[in-house]
Order: C-alpha cells, then sequence, then structure tokens
C-alpha cells in the first residue's frame, strides 16, 4: 500500500475528490491510503498560529518552519518501518511535474507533501525539510492543495491494481506527451481526437458530423495506425 500525507489548513478541501471515482476505489481496495492533516494540530499556542509577518518586511504572512517540522517529524515516526519516503514541498520554482516524476513517486511507500498557503513557506523548509520542492505549472495557485490532487491522482494511476493494466495508453504511445484524462477506469491522451455514441450527428438537417471510418472497423491495428498519425 502507497500512503499520501498531505498537510493543509484546509483539510475539508480534499473532502469531495477523494471520495468519488478511482481514487475512493482505490483506498477501499487499500491500494493507496490517503491521510489529509490539519498542519495547525502541530501549532504550540492557544490561537492554533500557522503563519507571521515576513522577516524584512512586506506584505501578505509567511507560513513558519516549526509546526511543519513537527508535522513532517511525526508523520514520518509515525511510520517508521517505511522505507521509501519522501517529502515534498509544492512551489512555483519547483521542478515541473510530470509523468517521469509520477512514475518515481509511485514507488515510494510514503509520500509526505506540504501546501502552502499565503504569501509562502518560510525557505527552511524547502532547504531542510523537503526532498523536493514541486510545481505543476507555470502559474500562480493560492496554495498547494490542488496540487496535492493532482500528484496523488497521476501516482495513484500508476500503481498496481488502481486501474486496468490496458488502460495505462502512455505505455502504448510513450513519446506523445498529450495531458492524461481518466473516466470510468478508461484513460485517453488528450493529443489524439477521440469520439463516442452517436455514430453520426446531425446539426442541421444537411449537415453530418461522422465519426471516422476506422475507428468503427474493429481493426485494432488500424485504430492504433489511425491514432499515431493524428497525435
Amino acid at each position: 500500500m502507497t500512503r499520501f500525507d498531505i498537510l493543509t489548513i484546509f483539510p475539508e478541501i480534499f473532502d469531495s475528490y477523494f471520495s468519488e471515482s478511482i481514487i475512493k476505489r482505490a483506498q477501499n481496495k487499500r491500494l493507496v491510503k490517503i491521510g489529509v492533516h490539519n498542519l495547525r494540530d502541530w501549532a504550540t499556542d492557544k490561537h492554533k498560529t500557522v503563519d507571521n509577518s515576513p522577516f524584512g518586511g512586506g506584505p501578505g504572512m509567511v507560513m513558519m518552519v516549526g509546526p511543519i517540522f513537527k508535522a513532517v517529524t511525526t508523520l514520518k515516526k509515525a511510520k517508521s518501518k517505511r522505507k521509501k519516503i519522501k517529502t515534498i514541498l509544492f512551489s512555483a520554482k519547483g521542478k515541473k511535474f510530470d509523468q517521469k516524476m509520477a512514475q518515481r513517486f509511485s514507488k515510494l511507500d510514503q509520500l509526505i507533501m506540504i501546501c502552502g498557503r499565503y504569501e509562502g513557506v518560510d525557505e527552511r523548509v524547502a532547504t531542510h525539510i523537503a526532498d523536493y520542492e514541486v510545481s505543476v505549472g507555470d502559474y500562480i495557485l493560492t496554495g498547494g492543495e490542488l496540487p496535492a490532487m493532482i500528484v496523488v491522482d497521476a501516482v495513484s494511476r500508476l500503481i498496481p491494481g488502481v486501474i486496468k493494466e490496458e488502460s495505462i495508453e502512455e505505455k502504448r504511445f510513450p513519446s506523445s506527451g498529450g495531458a492524461v484524462f481518466l473516466e470510468r477506469g478508461r484513460l485517453s491522451l488528450g493529443s489524439y481526437p477521440v469520439y463516442t455514441r452517436p455514430e453520426t450527428f446531425s446539426p442541421q438537417r444537411s449537415k453530418n458530423w461522422n465519426v471516422p471510418k476506422v475507428l468503427l472497423s474493429g481493426d485494432h491495428k488500424k485504430i492504433e495506425e489511425w491514432r499515431r498519425k493524428h497525435i
């Protein structure tokens, strides 16, 4: 079983996404375990403070190193028998998350994810606590919660048994570089055209939008050749 531990100050954000579809089934089958932890549980004052103003001045607040250190240390000790553990901090300056990184993470026993908020996270977290700084794209988000969902989703589907082996299409089309989407256990690459019923759609009487005949042929070799040509 692969365990994901997520540190956040907004734990309820994850309730819906992790309670649906493939991620839910993977948890029910005990292929993955997801722990969402409120970082404020490791705060030391009565107000459960996890942020403070930045040294040197500036706008916004900075998440403190203390609670994060205590949280990560606790999570690692709780799973001390796990051999392969990594901690990642989501950061705009981090290495961009891709399929190769997802594959590496899928070999781990435990992945701890730190979700930043506000103006940022004390740099000592990146320097001394996190094994990786990870970005999910060339844009700025308000927090690390969405990136955490992306990582859990991308990594989980690579764990044996989470989805059908034949559904892992990038093994068949490794050079496509397309975006990956899942629906009801099936996977498609966003880099080639996909169609579904009806075979002919007529928005007007004189106009027909038809599915390519090769996709209706049942000839899987020809279908794969057609998809390769349209990547």
